[in-house]
C-alpha cells in the first residue's frame, strides 16, 4: 500500500465515534482597579490580575461521520468461561473506516485522514455490498499483497449497531464482506480458555490477543469489556518497552 509497505486494516469491529474532549481551564480571576465616584483610582486600589490556571486551546474538529474507537483495558487475568471470546491482536494501525455510497474515508485513532495511505482497503471497501457503513479496524502487514482484516461492524446502511450485542456486530459484518476482495479480511474469533489461547498466540508470534465480554455494546474509549494481553517476547511489545525505556531516560 502506498506510504507503508503491504499494510492493510484489520477491522476490530464495525461500529457507527472518538469525540475529541475540548480544553478546559480552572476559573481565572481579575481583580479589576477600584476608582473613586469622582472617577479617581481610591486609596486601595489594586492592579488588574489575571492568573489562569492553564493555558485554553482551540477544541479541535473532528471529521464528519468519525466514531471514537472502543479501546480495550490492560489486564493480567486472562479471563475464562463461556462469558468471553478471544481475537489475536496484531500490530498495526488501529483505523475507522466509513463507506458513504462510493465514498471512503479511513481514519487513524484520533481522527487523522488515511485515506491515501491504503488505496487496497479503499478500493474493497468501496465495492462492499452496503450502501453505507462503519467499521474499526487495523491496518497490518499480513503479506505481499496487504490484506485488512476486520472483526466487528459500527452502523450499517444508516442503522446505529453500537448497541447490538458484541457476537451481533460480528456476525453482520462476516456476511458483509464474505465476498469481499483482496483487501479486507475478516478476524475470527475463539472460543475457549483465555490462558490457553494466549499461550498458542504467544508460541505463535502474535502481539498477544484481546479478550472480548459476550453481549457487550459498543463504547467509545476505555472498555473494560475488552480486555488485552500482550505477549511479552513479540517484537511489537519489546519495541513499545525500548521507547518506553528512552522516554525515561
Amino acid at each position: 500500500m502506498n506510504g507503508l509497505p503491504h499494510a492493510s486494516p484489520k477491522a476490530t469491529e464495525a461500529a457507527a465515534p472518538e469525540a475529541a474532549e475540548a480544553a478546559t481551564a480552572a476559573p481565572c480571576r481579575i481583580a479589576a482597579r477600584q476608582h473613586t465616584a469622582s472617577g479617581g483610582p481610591s486609596s486601595r486600589s489594586h492592579r488588574c490580575l489575571f492568573m489562569p490556571h492553564i493555558m485554553l486551546a482551540r477544541p479541535r474538529t473532528l471529521p464528519t461521520g468519525f466514531i471514537a474507537p472502543c479501546l480495550p483495558t490492560n489486564a493480567h487475568t486472562l479471563p475464562s468461561g463461556g462469558l468471553w471470546l478471544h481475537e489475536i491482536k496484531h500490530d498495526g494501525f488501529r483505523i475507522i473506516a466509513r463507506k458513504d455510497g462510493e465514498r471512503v474515508r479511513l481514519y487513524s485513532r484520533p481522527g487523522n485522514d488515511f485515506t491515501r495511505g491504503f488505496p487496497l482497503i479503499v478500493e474493497t471497501l468501496a465495492r462492499l455490498r452496503a450502501r453505507s457503513c462503519i467499521i474499526d479496524g487495523e491496518a497490518v502487514a499480513c503479506d505481499d499483497n496487504g490484506i485488512a482484516s476486520f472483526d466487528l461492524m459500527i452502523e450499517l446502511n444508516g442503522d446505529d449497531l453500537r448497541r447490538d450485542p458484541l457476537e451481533v456486530r460480528k456476525a453482520t459484518l462476516a456476511s458483509i464482506v464474505a465476498k469481499a476482495r483482496p483487501g479486507i479480511r475478516f478476524n475470527e474469533h475463539i472460543d475457549g480458555d483465555g490462558p490457553t489461547i494466549f499461550a498458542h498466540a504467544c508460541k505463535m508470534g502474535f502481539e498477544g490477543i484481546v479478550s472480548k465480554r459476550l453481549g457487550s455494546r459498543y463504547r467509545s474509549g476505555r472498555s473494560k469489556d475488552w480486555l488485552k494481553f500482550k505477549n511479552p517476547d513479540a517484537p511489537a511489545v519489546k519495541r513499545e518497552a525500548e521507547e518506553d525505556w528512552g522516554k525515561r531516560h
